[in-house]
C-alpha cells in the first residue's frame, strides 16, 4: 500500500455530500486502480453486506439450484423439499473441491466428485465415505459453509456472506425498499426470465456504479432514453443502502407502458422494472480494473413480443454505450494524471451518495482492522479452538506475510 493510502480513506476529512451549491470532489483515482483497495472492498463490503442476487421465481421446484459468483466467492442457492431457499459456498468441506458444476440445475443431493462427500439441499453433510471409521469425526460440524439468505416481500433473494451467526440485519440497509409505493403497480410473479448475458470490461466496478446513478451524461450518450422518460426531470433519492431513480412520464409514455422504476442497491446491483420488462444488473468486480456485468432479463408473461423487445433491445444498446464510457474513463485513471474531479451536487448526487456509502463502509472496516491489528475477512471459515494444529499453521503463515514490508497493513 502507498504511504498516503490512509489519507485517501478520508480520515479527518469532510463528508463528500454537501447541501450547498459548491462542486464536490469525487473519490480519488486510487480507489479505482489500487489492488489493495480492491481487496479491502472484498473484506469490508462484499464479505459482509447484503447482496441482491436474483428473484425466487427462478427456483420454482424443490431441488432447483443456481450458482453465482460474488467477487471470487462462488455461492449456490437451492430450494429444499420444504420450499425453503438455502445458500452455501460451493466448497466441499473435505478438500475444497467444488460441490456443483454448471450454472443451474435440479438435484436431490449435492455430491462432490473428488472423494464422494455428499450434502443435502440444505447444505448438511449426508455422507463422508469411510469417515464412520473415525471416532472423533462429527458430521454436524462439516456441513457446507452457509450463506445467509433473505427473501423480501417481492420474492427477491438477498445473500450475506458473513460467516458469523447473526450478520448485520437486512433492514439496516434496505428497510422498506421492497414496499416502495411505485412497486404496487407491478406483480413481480408475472416476470419470468427470458435470457441472461454478460459484458466483461476493463474498468473498476465503481465507475459503472457512478455512471448508472446519474443521467447528466444521458443527453450526450443515450439517444434512446428520452423514449422511456423525460430525462430533464430525472432525479435520485438516496436512503440507507439504496438509490431510487425517478422521472416524469408524458401521456404517450404512460399509455405505452414505458414508465421505468429503477433502484440501485448498494453495493453492486440495480433493478429496472417496467410493465413489460425487468432487468436485474449485477456489477461484479474481478480486480481493481476488471469487471463483469451480468444481466438477468425478465419479461412480463402477459406482454407481447413487440412490447418486450422494444425495451429489451433499447436497454442492450444503453448498457453497451455505458461500457464504452467506463472503459475510456478507466484508461485515463490508469494513466495517473487525474486525481479526481469536481461533481455537480444536484446533477451527480447519485454518484455522490454512492461514494458516501462506499467510503463509510470502508472507513468502518478499517477501524475494525486497526483495532484487531490485521486483516479481517468476515466470510472466511472460523476455526474452532480445538483445531490447535491448524491455528498454529495459520499463525506461522501470517508471520511470514508480516515480514514482507509490502504486505504490511498501515494500521
Amino acid at each position: 500500500m502507498a504511504p498516503a493510502f490512509l489519507n485517501y480513506l478520508g480520515f479527518g476529512g469532510r463528508d463528500s455530500v454537501a447541501e450547498d451549491k459548491s462542486p464536490i470532489r469525487a473519490l480519488p483515482a486510487s480507489w479505482y486502480t489500487s489492488h489493495e483497495m480492491f481487496e479491502l472492498e472484498r473484506r469490508a463490503i462484499f464479505s459482509k453486506k447484503w447482496l441482491l442476487t436474483t428473484h425466487a421465481g427462478r427456483l420454482p421446484q424443490p431441488g432447483d439450484w443456481l450458482k453465482f459468483d460474488v467477487t471470487g466467492y462462488e455461492i449456490v442457492l437451492a430450494r429444499d423439499r420444504q420450499g425453503k431457499i438455502n445458500g452455501f459456498h460451493n466448497v466441499c468441506r473435505h478438500r475444497a473441491f467444488s460441490v456443483v458444476e454448471g450454472k443451474q440445475g435440479n438435484a436431490k443431493i449435492f455430491a462432490c466428485r473428488y472423494h464422494g462427500w455428499s450434502y443435502g439441499l440444505d447444505g448438511k453433510l449426508a455422507k463422508a465415505p469411510k469417515y464412520d471409521e473415525l471416532e472423533g469425526f462429527d458430521k454436524t460440524k462439516n456441513n457446507l459453509f452457509p450463506v445467509h439468505v433473505h427473501v423480501d416481500s417481492k420474492n427477491f433473494i438477498w445473500v450475506n456472506l458473513d460467516s458469523c451467526e447473526a450478520p448485520e440485519p437486512w433492514s439496516n440497509q434496505f428497510a422498506g425498499i421492497d414496499l416502495q409505493e411505485r412497486y404496487k403497480q407491478f406483480n413481480f410473479e408475472d416476470y419470468i426470465l427470458d435470457h441472461e448475458y454478460q459484458l466483461d470490461g476493463s474498468y473498476n466496478w465503481k465507475i459503472l456504479a457512478d455512471n448508472f446513478n446519474e443521467c447528466y451524461h444521458c443527453p450526450t450518450t443515450h439517444p434512446d432514453l428520452p423514449t422511456l422518460a423525460d430525462i430533464t426531470t430525472h432525479d435520485v433519492v438516496g436512503e440507507l443502502g439504496y438509490i431510487r431513480h425517478q422521472s416524469v412520464l408524458n401521456e404517450d409514455q404512460e399509455r405505452d407502458g414505458l414508465g421505468i422504476s429503477s433502484t440501485y442497491y448498494f453495493p453492486n446491483v440495480s433493478v429496472s422494472v417496467l410493465p413489460h420488462f425487468m432487468m436485474l444488473q449485477r456489477f461484479l468486480p474481478y480486480g481493481p480494473t476488471k469487471s463483469s456485468m451480468h444481466y438477468q432479463i425478465f419479461r412480463n408473461k402477459n406482454s407481447s413480443d413487440k412490447d418486450f423487445k422494444l425495451i429489451s433491445e433499447m436497454y442492450a444498446r444503453v448498457v453497451s454505450e455505458d461500457k464504452a464510457l467506463c472503459e475510456q474513463v478507466q484508461k485515463n485513471l490508469n494513466a495517473g494524471i487525474i486525481v479526481n474531479g469536481e461533481l455537480h451536487p444536484r446533477l451527480e448526487k447519485g454518484p455522490l451518495y454512492f461514494q458516501k456509502v462506499d467510503r463509510e463502509a470502508i472507513r468502518a472496516h478499517v477501524e475494525l482492522e486497526k483495532a484487531a491489528g490485521g486483516e479481517i475477512w468476515p466470510a472466511r471459515q472460523k476455526l474452532p479452538g480445538s483445531a490447535h494444529v491448524s491455528l498454529e499453521d495459520e499463525e506461522l503463515c501470517a508471520g511470514l506475510a508480516c515480514q514482507t514490508d509490502q504486505k504490511k497493513l498501515l494500521w
